[in-house]
């Protein structure tokens, strides 16, 4: 009887070491925003371009004429916009929007950067898209080499977590996309 217990109690012992509890990976949110609508957009400023339709334009903290933001209020986030004519100092300008993104190198995994070149509205320009947790996600610039130049930047009002933001960042990367492709001078 005592051997048969023993069996019994080892062949317990056994089968329920076998099945091993694993911790579950973290997981995010599966977010999804709807289908981008865009409308033309004219502020009185040297330039106009196309925003999505959810977006809500206001003026920038700044108060300085044609610096705006582009409120994405159901994701807490932002682009702004700045402008700024070109007076001989279209080298100093592309210097600084160039800086721009290398202040995220220190959070940042990876910043790649895209050449844009429009002919036909005259607009040139770059997209630097920033992976990582860093501040911002997006930034570019545009100008038209002789009179006009701007630059946007993304941010979103909550503490950089990459892979939480990561589709709200896509998502803002496709209007600004947009935005850059629409933009025409004035």
């Amino acid at each position: 009887m005592r051997k048969l217990f023993f069996i019994i109690s080892l062949l317990f012992l056994v089968v329920s070491c076998q099945d091993e509890v694993q911790p579950k990976p973290k997981a995010f949110l599966a977010l999804e925003y709807p289908d981008a609508h865009y409308e033309q957009v004219n502020i009185g400023c040297p330039y106009t371009f196309e925003k999505n339709i959810d977006a809500r334009i206001s003026p920038s903290r700044n108060k300085i004429p044609c610096w705006i933001n582009i409120n994405y209020d159901a994701m807490n986030g932002v682009i702004f916009l700045t402008y700024q004519p070109v007076r001989n100092n279209l080298d100093s300008l592309l210097t600084d929007a160039q800086k721009l993104p290398l202040q995220h190198t220190v959070k940042a995994d990876a910043i790649e950067g895209d050449v844009y070149t429009n002919s036909l509205h005259r607009t040139f320009g770059m997209l630097y898209e920033v992976e990582g947790n860093a501040a911002s996600q997006a930034q570019f610039y545009l100008t038209d080499s002789t009179d006009h130049f701007i630059t946007g930047s993304v941010y979103f009002n909550s503490l950089p977590n990459y892979d939480s933001i990561v589709p709200a960042a896509n998502y803002l990367k496709q209007d600004i996309r947009q935005l850059m492709e629409s933009l025409q001078w004035n």
